[in-house]
């Protein structure tokens, strides 16, 4: 069914987070009443008990408000983001313009980032494992080999080209490559730039927002860039047959990367739990590796999210985690993907000073954005024929699926592309490639933040 904006008010769909319009109404009231509500003498707020049920609870319901309405307006939800968007910048204009209690503002920021008991802990490794364990180990093995170096020749020719553009504005080329290419190239919003700005935040001693606000209005103005020229490769393909493989990206074979497969075991609460408690202990092992790596005065810094994404690739390539494992962590990921990533974005968003955000959208930001999305097209479609891949169905991949907003991201671009079969590579150059952007991340940074 097409959204639209009737469904939202029809009682028989339960577009509200599960809930019908009526009960999501209930719910909208009485987070009113505990935000704005004074009592007692005591200023707004005074009924806002700070602990963790209760702002995840909030944080969903302003969520679920700019989430359903975002993913339903014409051309922002095709091109911009849509309710993801819509839930960052709205948030961000009520936290700027202090249109919510400052009482809120300090319990959401606890939330989010408050010492090492926050939201954020548990999601970004979450979606990490998820994302790593849940790629099909023969295409991991068989991308590596081949489709990895692919997707590192698009992140050089992001590089270049961000770094010959940036200089003509003004730009030093360290920080075009910390501050634009890595949250464009970055892998999306939940598992790119929300763990880079944690890695700029603990090398640098300063707020993880400041890098973030200016990463997601980059990486906003990518993906728009990432859809356009998608339909413009598929038109390129069409004038010039010879470019494209019509959906196939392998010279010579018609499928390099098996299809995903589905893992035969069930799966239910159990191994939703079991996957997340194994991604705590692998989190506990990147957080001993990350200090022993410290202790050692090596001369750059491996953040412990980088040592988290180095397991996980080692354990799927091994193959010892068991397929119930697997099969937990896919729907773990699914789930902080799919039902909390409104929740995250609130939280950030009410933390974020729009004004900033406001600022970065200039011409010559535009440029450099358009500059690093097409240095990876045009590098990488300069080399696949060599490496016996069709030029437009590689630049597509591993080039405009490592440069938009991840996995909703991939849908608009394969889509816009009309090479929705090619889904595999681009959840590797999502998932994989965007971990190694994360490792490269945390090396740039270790020396030069």
């Amino acid at each position: 069914m097409a959204k639209n904006f009737k469904e939202l008010f029809d009682n028989k769909e339960f577009k509200w987070g599960g809930l019908n319009p009526t009960l999501f109404a209930i719910m909208l009231v009485v987070v009113g009443i505990i935000v704005y509500m004074p009592f007692g003498g005591k200023p707004a707020g005074a009924f806002l008990r700070p602990n963790f049920l209760i702002m995840l609870s909030i944080l969903a319901v302003y969520g679920l408000l700019f989430g359903e309405i975002g993913d339903r307006i014409p051309i922002w939800n095709e091109y911009v983001g849509g309710g993801t968007v819509l839930v960052f910048f709205a948030s961000a204009v009520m936290g700027t313009y202090e249109l919510v209690p400052a009482k809120t503002l300090k319990a959401i920021e606890v939330f989010y980032n408050g010492s090492s008991v926050n939201f954020l802990e548990l999601f970004i490794p979450a979606l990490i494992v998820g994302s790593v364990l849940t790629v099909n180990r023969k295409s991991l093995i068989k991308s590596i080999a081949g489709y990895i170096p692919l997707i590192l020749i698009g992140v050089a020719g992001a590089m270049t080209g961000g770094i010959l553009v940036g200089l003509l504005f003004g730009k030093e080329p360290l920080d075009v490559v910390m501050n634009y290419v890595l949250p464009i190239m970055g892998g999306g919003t939940g598992a790119g730039a929300i763990p880079m700005s944690e890695m700029w935040a603990q090398k640098t001693g300063k707020d993880a927002k400041q890098w973030f606000a200016f990463a997601i209005s980059i990486l906003t103005i990518a993906n728009v860039i990432a859809i356009f020229c998608g339909a413009f490769l598929k038109k390129m393909g069409d004038k010039y047959p010879s470019l494209t493989g019509h959906g196939e990206l392998v010279i010579a074979n018609s499928r390099d990367i098996e299809e995903e497969k589905e893992l035969k075991v069930e799966s239910g609460p159990r191994e939703f739990a079991a996957a997340l408690f194994f991604t705590g202990v692998l989190a506990a092992v990147a957080h001993m590796l990350g200090m022993l790596w410290s202790s050692m005065n090596m001369p750059f810094e491996v953040h412990r999210l980088a040592f988290l994404v180095l397991l996980a690739i080692l354990l799927n390539v091994i193959n010892i985690v068991p397929p119930v494992i697997k099969e937990g962590a896919k729907k773990m990921q699914s789930f902080f993907s799919k039902y909390t990533i409104w929740i995250l974005m609130a939280a950030v968003g009410f933390g974020t000073d729009v004004q900033e955000i406001i600022n970065s959208f200039t011409f010559g930001n535009v440029a450099i954005a358009l500059a690093i999305v097409g240095g990876a097209v045009i590098a990488i479609m300069l080399c696949a024929k060599k490496m016996k891949f069709y030029a437009v169905e590689a630049a597509i991949t591993a080039g405009l699926c490592m440069a938009n907003r991840g996995g909703s991201g991939d849908i608009a671009v394969l889509g816009a592309a009309d090479r929705m079969a090619l889904i595999s590579y681009a959840q590797i150059s999502s998932r994989i490639g965007g971990a190694m952007m994360l490792i490269i991340g945390s090396v740039i940074f270790g020396f030069f933040a």
